[in-house]
């Protein structure tokens, strides 16, 4: 197993949570980071399919409320 600094950790717990969906809000309390759009910015690249993933969650929204 290879070696991991405290920072990689932390870099890794991040990524997970936001990958799972927990909100960036809440990531960013467990970081203690004074703002969560600095845990965005930082952790955007785990994200990219999320937008699909709201649009399509939104669209079921709506079909349901009809």
């Amino acid at each position: 197993m290879p070696r991991i600094c405290f920072h990689g950790l932390r870099h890794t717990h991040a990524s997970l949570l936001v990958a799972a969906g927990t909100p960036i809000k809440v990531v960013s309390e467990r970081l203690g980071h004074a703002n969560p759009g600095f845990t965005m910015a930082t952790y955007q690249h785990v994200m990219p399919g999320m937008g699909a993933e709201a649009a399509d969650k939104f669209s079921q929204l709506l079909a349901t409320s009809r």
